[in-house]
């Protein structure tokens, strides 16, 4: 503040030179708060809506992009890879990967070959497209479709259980080995609440049973940017 420069025998002096005045300090950016809620909370703060699938298609949805970093060569899918591997593969020219381990949490499957690994949208893009994400633009979807802000938006998992999901919700498929199911349900509610998703009326009835059988599952999110 001026006044609180010109004080005493100082003002004199400030007088007879230019005021070098402080530059703007710019406007700290918002951060959105992390939200921890019982699953059972986390359930109730989904809004139910119809769903419409009218003009969806997978291309309405980029991915795989050039992932979190652009100068490292590999694409949002082997990123992902890198992250979950439990033993790391090696990395040649064109983030080319070979070796290393990973689990399919899905069905507690070992696998030593990346090529025999899917990576899960959490929600798939078009339940997503149905809940939505059809009124999002271009480059939202692209977000959605390759976020890695949230552990639990793309997982690896075995390509079998992935395509036996397809896109479907925990009203009609859920993970074959009985003990993913909590954390499934927890991973499926955070990520609709990330993005701001609905639920169908049959889905938010799942959900709801599922919450009550994991009493003590913690649901972890961030809304996402």
């Amino acid at each position: 503040m001026i006044t609180n420069l010109l004080r005493g025998a100082a003002a004199f002096c400030l007088a007879l030179t230019p005021l070098a005045l402080p530059a703007p300090v710019a406007a700290a950016a918002v951060v959105p708060v992390p939200e921890v809620l019982p699953l059972e909370d986390a359930v109730g703060k989904l809004l139910v809506a119809e769903e419409d699938r009218t003009g969806y298609t997978r291309d309405s949805f980029r991915h795989w992009n050039t992932g979190l970093d652009a100068g490292d060569g590999c694409n949002t899918r082997n990123e992902v890879l890198l992250a979950e591997a439990v033993q790391e593969p090696a990395v040649a020219a064109g983030c080319k990967l070979t070796g290393g381990k990973w689990v399919s949490y899905y069905d507690n499957v070992e696998v030593v070959e990346a090529g025999k690994l899917d990576i899960d949208h959490m929600v798939p893009l078009a339940e997503a497209w149905d809940s939505g994400a059809s009124t999002w633009t271009s480059a939202r979807r692209e977000a959605y479709a390759n976020d890695q802000g949230a552990a639990a938006s793309l997982v690896a998992v075995t390509a079998r259980t992935n395509r036996s999901k397809a896109d479907q919700d925990p009203a009609t498929w859920m993970p074959p080995l009985p003990d993913a199911h909590c954390r499934y349900i927890g991973e499926w509610t955070a990520t609709k609440l990330r993005w701001g998703l609905t639920v169908d009326q049959t889905e938010a009835e799942a959900l709801k049973v599922y919450a009550e059988a994991c009493e003590t599952t913690i649901v972890h999110y961030n809304p996402a940017p």
